[in-house]
């Protein structure tokens, strides 16, 4: 499989529905011949929504989807590390993967958002790196798109096919935060309990 076709057209169908990006899907759409089926079928009726929908429906719905549900959430560090001090630490690792590629963050967005990481792993091995060590947040997005019935279930579900196989320690950590929900800052907050 080519990594970086796959790992590009995720990324691209995962990002929010601009012009500029909505303009790639005839190039994207060939290009998913060259993959195999487990991932370039999901992709492709993600890319053929795209294609047949209003851009202005398109970016309402993306918009209701990752930007107002949390269980929807795009950035892979919120379902590990919730919005704790924790997940400072845990950004500044994903901004390390992208200074030692020599890229920078896709669209200003912080670095563990999906699509940029995505297109991290399609030029470098540390993006693949991360997903693996993320897969948890991939699996429970997945899940949670899934249970909204949203088409862009199967650009996650593309992404998961392009990883190893989860180990017995990921189910269970997946099952925990499914749930227990995100971690909660603990730290500074007795009186306010």
């Amino acid at each position: 499989m080519n990594g970086a076709v796959a790992a590009r057209a995720a990324s691209l169908l995962l990002r929010y529905p601009e012009p500029d990006v909505l303009a790639t899907l005839p190039t994207l759409r060939a290009a998913l011949d060259e993959l195999p089926a487990t991932v370039a079928d999901p992709l492709r009726l993600v890319a053929a929504h795209r294609a047949g929908t209003v851009p202005t429906a398109l970016a309402a719905e993306y918009v209701e989807l990752f930007d107002l549900r949390r269980r929807c959430c795009l950035y892979l560090t919120y379902y590990t590390c919730g919005d704790t001090r924790k997940r400072g630490a845990a950004l500044l690792e994903f901004a390390a993967a992208y200074r030692r590629a020599g890229l920078s963050i896709v669209d200003g967005e912080l670095p563990d958002h999906l699509p940029a990481v995505l297109e991290l792993a399609a030029h470098d091995d540390g993006g693949w790196v991360l997903l693996r060590d993320n897969r948890v947040g991939i699996d429970l997005l997945a899940d949670a798109l899934a249970a909204e019935g949203s088409v862009y279930r199967y650009a996650v579900e593309a992404v998961r096919a392009m990883l190893p196989t989860p180990g017995a320690a990921d189910l269970a950590a997946a099952f925990r935060l499914a749930r227990s929900g995100p971690p909660r800052e603990e730290v500074g907050l007795e009186g306010y309990r």
